[in-house]
């Protein structure tokens, strides 16, 4: 089967998968009374005056799969139902608060790749030598490290104790100007808005902001990947291909960066689909410590208010992501290592 064939079948099957997400998240819903559910269909403040309508007309009192039906064609149609927390329409509240998360995905995504592929093939390549035991106990320190406890340490040293890089989004000054008539929105995101606008005292402001968040997720999840690209790359230079290669007398380099890192690159490939999936919709205690108004921050702040339809959105779109990062990581996998799809 080409590749052509594999990312048909693959997609083929995705319809499938996200009925399941669905059928869950439904599931979930249950477990709530009928004027509870009867929030997932509101759609402004008003309506929720009108609760035993709502459950009439959506047939909440109905038969599962009558509801399902029901429910289902609402979140197809855009409707999730109305976040209490944040005062707007959840399918809003999740557009306005994405671009956030994203841009600080988008920054730490690289720092863990890249750095955990550097120290991970060094500490393969130079095996039970002193910078392999370093990186493995930074490694081990940086993945026991509670999160909430790595955020308030940076935030001390470097917000409290040298007065840079605050937490939020954007300092007062600049979130004035941001919202302001003269400012174009084009993403969301606030360093790309700062550069398309002209910005760059904008597009600064926002950087600085960005460090110490993308700074606590990388030591906190870089020992993902820095273990298996060690654990990869220690099993790719055994093979004997690269025996081979070392005795036609090719240079130390020349082995190592290309041939064995590749194939040591193809397990990476699933943990980075993973993490990225990860980051977008689990990055909860990060952007609540530093007071970062993104997806995290927005889903625990629902928590804590009993927003139900908010949380439940949430998960969909939880669900939703981790299916098609899935998706991304196969066709990947596939490009990758042909043998796969067969």
């Amino acid at each position: 089967m080409g590749l052509r064939g594999y990312v048909i079948r693959r997609v083929a099957v995705l319809p499938v998968v996200l009925i399941g997400v669905t059928l869950l998240v439904f599931s979930i819903a249950q477990l709530f009374s009928p004027e509870e559910r009867a929030a997932l269909y509101v759609t402004s403040p008003k309506m929720a005056e009108h609760i035993e309508e709502i459950i009439v007309k959506y047939h909440l009192n109905d038969p599962l799969p009558v509801q399902y039906i029901n429910w289902l064609s609402q979140v197809l149609s855009g409707n999730l139902g109305w976040s209490k927390s944040v005062n707007m329409p959840v399918s809003k509240a999740i557009l306005t608060f994405f671009p956030a998360t994203l841009e600080l995905v988008i920054f730490a995504i690289p720092m863990i790749l890249i750095i955990g592929v550097i120290f991970g093939i060094l500490s393969a390549v130079h095996k039970d030598k002193a910078i392999d035991h370093i990186t493995r106990f930074v490694a081990i320190a940086g993945w026991s490290l509670p999160t909430f406890w790595s955020a308030i340490i940076l935030l001390s040293i470097f917000y409290g104790g040298f007065h840079i890089f605050p937490p939020g989004r954007l300092s007062p000054y600049f979130s004035q100007v941001v919202h302001s008539p003269d400012f174009i929105r084009y993403t969301g995101m606030n360093i790309i808005d700062g550069l398309l606008n002209g910005r760059l005292d904008v597009a600064w402001d926002a950087f600085t902001h960005l460090i110490l968040p993308d700074l606590n997720l990388t030591l906190v999840i870089i020992a993902l990947p820095m273990r298996i690209m060690r654990s990869s790359m220690l099993e790719a230079l055994s093979k004997e291909y690269i025996l081979a290669a070392r005795a036609k007398g090719l240079s130390e380099r020349v082995v190592v960066y290309k041939h064995a890192l590749r194939n040591a690159l193809i397990p990476l490939v699933t943990v980075a689909g993973s993490l990225t999936a990860g980051l977008i919709c689990g990055v909860v205690i990060t952007e609540t410590v530093f007071d970062y108004y993104g997806l995290g921050y927005w889903a625990a702040h629902a928590a804590t208010q009993l927003d139900i339809p908010a949380v439940l959105g949430f998960t969909l779109l939880v669900g939703v992501v981790y299916v098609v990062a899935n998706l991304v990581v196969d066709i990947l996998y596939a490009y990758i290592d042909p043998r796969i799809r067969y």
